[in-house]
């Protein structure tokens, strides 16, 4: 029996935050530090006032953690949605007009996100390949870099189409206000200098609040505050607090606006519905699995009632003027290490931020708009870092493939149309592979049990990603502490977003204490030598 098997699991709900108050109250203190500026820098950079981050990470933490199907997620605006969210605001009329209008279908597509959970479509996520997902945040990555550099300068780019932005890069450093680009400069520094500390008490304070604390310092050296202008190598260059510094209101009733429900006749307002559910719903899905592998107490997050609960809490922030509510991974993984127990430390993360707003709204409007737009730069960057095309590189040409396909579709049109033309490819590929039709949406399975304790799980023909789902469901009806036989000899080809799936449920099942035996891998001739690279039936070569 597997040791995690003994481990006793915190309570929920009441009897949850009457045992964990403390851990869970510090916790949710040190991610309100974090999610604060993300929070306000993520709205900007949506094209939204700063106050949209504000409202969408208060309904997250206080009415998503408590209606979601997770334990130690944490809910609230992610990066991942500032394309899909700057794009429809520009396409429904930009400005204060496009702003409304992608509030209404926020809502909408909180809407749609509610009853795909109350359909059980939680594991709909899964569908997608594990490749054509990757490239898809790291696509987001690059846009956010190329949107949020010429800001993190003190530039307003003449452009605004990610390859233009890219081309452009001289032109911003070219026209650079000098003081504003060394608060940015200073703060991508303080971010890069901080992933070499490894220990100490720059090691305990959320890297966000060091940069913000060090940004706001030197801007109160540069008079931020204050309307001038400065003269710096024979130029001179302007001050506008309007332009450089956060603007959020001080009377926080003030902040709450509604959406433009006549926005539906608008041409692209469906686009952008399509866009916002396709990213939220997938991000959250990857985001709890993620998190219930990294939960120490082996707890698995019901996807269906996630979706659920994060498309209920969009429709609620989006109806008041806030940014979508998603679940988080950075955070969530900083919530881990924390040492949280249960899903109050998502609520007294929520909860300290609205205590601030509401005593402290005038503190936010001294922060520079360079500090945030470094901490995406930093963000966008962890996307699409070189180490994550060298991985999916490790796994196989036919996954860069997808990766790269993804990123240059998405960046040269839209991110619905990159999603969709990495999904054209894989299908493509699996077909020149051999995979018949009739096998792309229909897993050939049999369960059969061997004695008391051994269930042998016979998968024949292809297991690729599109028939997944079907094969999850025999996956699903094997008994948590048996020993499984997952019997791969007569599997014709096997990619690797199954291959990926198959490894997470052998760790799950021995967590639980059972076990797990692969039988006829040694028949497949392997892409490459990672655990989870595609491989295909030495007979069918």
């Amino acid at each position: 029996m597997s040791e995690s098997s003994h481990i006793i699991l915190p309570a929920d709900r009441l009897a949850g935050l009457k045992q964990n108050w403390k851990t869970d109250i510090v916790s949710g203190f040190i991610l309100f530090l974090v999610a604060l500026p993300l929070s306000l820098g993520i709205a900007m950079a949506s094209g939204m006032p700063p106050m949209a981050g504000i409202i969408g990470a208060m309904v997250g933490g206080l009415l998503v953690s408590q209606i979601s199907g997770s334990y130690v997620t944490i809910n609230g605006p992610a990066a991942g949605l500032i394309i899909v969210l700057l794009s429809s605001v520009d396409r429904l009329g930009g400005g204060s007009q496009g702003y409304h209008a992608t509030l209404a279908a926020i809502v909408i597509s909180g809407v749609l996100l509610f009853l795909m959970g109350l359909l059980k479509a939680g594991e709909l996520g899964k569908f997608f390949p594990a490749s054509v997902v990757h490239g898809m945040l790291a696509s987001i990555g690059i846009v956010i870099m190329l949107k949020q550099f010429p800001v993190m300068l003190g530039v307003t780019p003449p452009s605004k189409e990610p390859i233009e932005l890219f081309l452009e890069i001289p032109f911003t450093i070219a026209h650079a206000n000098p003081e504003i680009a060394a608060i940015g400069i200073m703060s991508m520094l303080i971010l890069i200098g901080l992933t070499f500390v490894k220990s100490g008490i720059l090691r305990k304070i959320p890297a966000p609040i060091i940069v913000v604390l060090a940004a706001c310092g030197l801007g109160c050296a540069f008079h931020t505050t204050t309307v001038h202008s400065y003269a710096f190598a024979g130029q001179n260059f302007d001050i506008n607090p309007l332009k450089c510094l956060v603007q959020v209101p001080t009377n926080m009733a003030t902040a709450f606006t509604g959406p433009d429900f006549s926005a539906v006749t608008m041409n692209g307002f469906w686009l952008s519905v399509l866009s916002i559910t396709l990213v939220q719903g997938i991000e959250t899905v990857l985001s709890c699995s993620a998190v219930d592998k990294l939960d120490p107490y082996k707890r698995h997050a019901n996807l269906s009632k996630d979706l659920s609960a994060v498309g209920l809490g969009s429709a609620i922030s989006g109806m008041i003027g806030g940014l979508p509510v998603i679940a988080e991974i950075v955070r969530s993984t900083a919530n881990i290490a924390n040492g949280a127990k249960t899903r109050w430390s998502n609520f007294f993360h929520g909860f300290f931020i609205f205590i601030f707003v509401l005593l402290a709204a005038t503190m936010i409007n001294s922060i520079p708009l360079s500090s945030l737009a470094a901490l995406l730069v930093f963000t966008g960057y962890r996307l699409a870092s070189p180490k994550v095309f060298r991985d999916t590189h490790a796994i196989g040409w036919e996954q860069s493939l997808l990766f790269v396909t993804t990123i240059v579709v998405t960046l040269a049109t839209d991110l619905l149309i990159g999603v969709a033309a990495g999904v054209a490819v894989k299908f493509l590929l699996h077909i020149l592979r051999g995979v018949r039709i009739n096998q792309l949406f229909r897993a050939n399975a049999v369960l059969v049990e061997q004695g008391t304790d051994t269930v042998i799980l016979k998968i024949n023909e292809a297991a690729v990603f599109s028939n997944y789902l079907s094969l999850k469901k025999y996956l699903a009806k094997i008994p948590p502490n048996k020993k499984v036989v997952l019997d791969l000899g007569s599997a014709t080809f096997i990619d690797h977003t199954v291959m990926e799936h198959l490894h997470d449920f052998a760790r799950d099942q021995e967590n639980s204490g059972g076990s797990v035996e692969y039988r006829g891998l040694e028949l497949h001739q392997s892409v490459t030598k990672h655990p989870t690279a595609s491989r295909k039936h030495l007979a069918a070569l």
